[in-house]
């Protein structure tokens, strides 16, 4: 049951199109940025305006237009081998906004990117947060600073919750994994 409504096999289906996911290890195939922006849709149904926008939030963009021989059209070889991870990573953020999602989940999706390249995507990420909800799994504390809630785990269980202020304060293996 999701907002009062049934989740049945009828509708399982359109209710997963609202939920946006992006794994730590992205899947991609040995085509251009456009069919991996728009995994699964027919050439004839994609739609550019949709795959510029999502790849302008996964601060993506410029790096097609600016550094790849064709394009969105460019090739990018088996398993996404012609870009570098943090690259295909942020292939792998385009996509999962494609559609739009009202949910994004983030699983460990910015851990391959280098710190300066995380800190324009989790930009986009929280600008994107007054329209949808973001679930993030995160290593890095830099990645969830701006949360609105942080769950901290260890060993599977809560140990604590709260903001990155309040949890900074108050719970100090919290605050000594926020200094290093």
């Amino acid at each position: 049951k999701i907002d009062e409504n049934i989740i049945t096999k009828e509708n399982c289906n359109q209710w997963q199109k609202n939920i946006g996911y992006v794994p730590q290890d992205i899947f991609l195939t040995d085509s251009d940025i456009i069919e991996n922006i728009a995994f699964g849709i027919k050439d004839r149904d994609i739609d550019m305006k949709k795959v510029i926008k999502a790849s302008k939030i996964a601060n993506l963009h410029k790096f097609i237009i600016k550094d790849l021989p064709n394009g969105y059209q460019t090739t990018i070889g088996e398993r996404g081998i012609r870009l570098s991870g943090g690259q295909r990573q942020r292939i792998g953020i385009a996509r999962a906004l494609y559609n739009s999602p009202t949910i994004l989940i983030l699983d460990e999706a910015t851990s391959s990117l280098d710190n300066l390249t995380e800190k324009a995507v989790m930009k986009a990420v929280n600008n994107l947060s007054n329209e949808i909800t973001i679930i993030m799994v995160a290593h890095r504390l830099s990645t969830v600073k701006n949360c609105d809630l942080i769950y901290l785990f260890e060993n599977g269980e809560i140990l604590c919750k709260g903001n990155f202020e309040e949890l900074k304060l108050s719970y100090k293996k919290f605050r000594d994994m926020a200094s290093t």
